[in-house]
This record gives C-alpha cells, sequence and structure tokens, in this order.
C-alpha cells in the first residue's frame, strides 16, 4: 500500500491514518508531498481523486481519501488488530467521538493551525476556540474516566487517539489552559513511539 502524506509539520489530516498504519506494523509506502508548492495540486491530483492529503492506495490499486475514510478502511482490511474497540457499546463511542473531530472544531482549527515547529505559549484565544477546548477536555474527561486510561479507551492505541493527536499536537504548541486529566492525556500522547517519530520528522522539515 501507499500512503500519500503532505508536511508533516502541518498536516494534521496526513498524520492520522499514518499514525494508525505505524502504530499496528501494517508495510506501506509514504509518499510525501510537500505543500504550498507550485507543483504541490499536480503532484497529489496523481494520486489522490480529491486533490487532497492525505489518500490511501491499497494493494488492490484503490485510492481511498479523508482521514477517517483511510482508517475505517484499514480497519476492515486488517481485522485482526483493534483499531477501534471490540466492546460494540464503546466501538460506538470511539466512532462518535472520532466523527465529531472530523466534522467540527473550525474555531480551533483556524486559530490553532497544527505547527510543530512553532512555540505560540499565551496567545489569546477567541470565545469559539475557548470553547472548542473545553468540549474536547469533556471528549477526553469521559473517555478516560469510563476506561480508565491512559489512552481514550483504555492501555490501547486506536483510531480515536489518532483522530485527537494533531489536537494534542496543537496543544504543545499553544498551551491553552487545560485540566489536569488534559494534560496528562497529552503527555500519554506525545510520548508514544509513533508520535515521537513523526515528531522527529516534523522537526527536520524546513
Amino acid at each position: 500500500m501507499k500512503l500519500v502524506i503532505g508536511d508533516k509539520n502541518v498536516s494534521s489530516w496526513s498524520m492520522r491514518p499514518w499514525l494508525v498504519l505505524k502504530h499496528f506494523g501494517i508495510p506501506f509506502e509514504e509518499i510525501m508531498i510537500r505543500l504550498a508548492r507550485p507543483d504541490s495540486s499536480a503532484n497529489i491530483l496523481a494520486h489522490s481523486p480529491s486533490g487532497k492529503v492525505p489518500c490511501l492506495v491499497t494493494d488492490a490499486g484503490d485510492a481511498v481519501w479523508e482521514s477517517l475514510a483511510i482508517m475505517e478502511t484499514l480497519a476492515e482490511l486488517f481485522p485482526q488488530h483493534a483499531m477501534w474497540p471490540r466492546d460494540a457499546g464503546a466501538r460506538s463511542h470511539a466512532r462518535s467521538i472520532s466523527a465529531e473531530m472530523h466534522a467540527g472544531f473550525s474555531d480551533l482549527r483556524e486559530q490553532m493551525s497544527m505547527n510543530i515547529q512553532r512555540q505560540a505559549f499565551g496567545q489569546e484565544l477567541t470565545a469559539g476556540a475557548l470553547a472548542n477546548v473545553k468540549r474536547i477536555e469533556v471528549i477526553w474527561r469521559n473517555c478516560l474516566t469510563a476506561h480508565g486510561g491512559p489512552l481514550l479507551f483504555g492501555n490501547e492505541f486506536g483510531i480515536a487517539d489518532a483522530m485527537f493527536a494533531p489536537v494534542v499536537m496543537r496543544f504543545n504548541s499553544y498551551a491553552p489552559k487545560l485540566s489536569e486529566t488534559a494534560r496528562a492525556y497529552c503527555a500519554s500522547v506525545t510520548a508514544l513511539p509513533v508520535v515521537a517519530e513523526w515528531i522527529e520528522g516534523a522537526r527536520k522539515e524546513r
């Protein structure tokens, strides 16, 4: 398989399926396309019908785009891995918060864009961005309380954690005021070997 991604420093959507593939040890070829360059669009369109990254090209040659669709496809292709929780109730919850992350939090995305190399401590946030942060804290607290942590659905990393990993990168860069529970979750995600590998790649980019 091939995974077409953008710059690791800024491409939050690329980060999500990349983490899942790496964490579960699924072999793939990484195709990095640098963004915001004159040939970026043409290079992406050579792989992705949407003209956006990420895009998964399966062994069968099928193109799958949009991060959540890619990860759902991976869960179907590799059912031996618990990418979603095995328990039906927990799985429904994980899908719900992943879809909410995929579709929402526009104020946070606009004001706190992912930039792993950036340190923007003390930046004043709008009311909308603050509301997004509070909602994310509620999601995390509910999951961690229900499943015991240190990750959202227990000890094992899954798609739901991958969906929120770029948020953790944003919080690391912008340092909004967070609860102790949220800070602990950010530390747990940042310490994951696959996340550390992504961060290392992002910091090497120019």
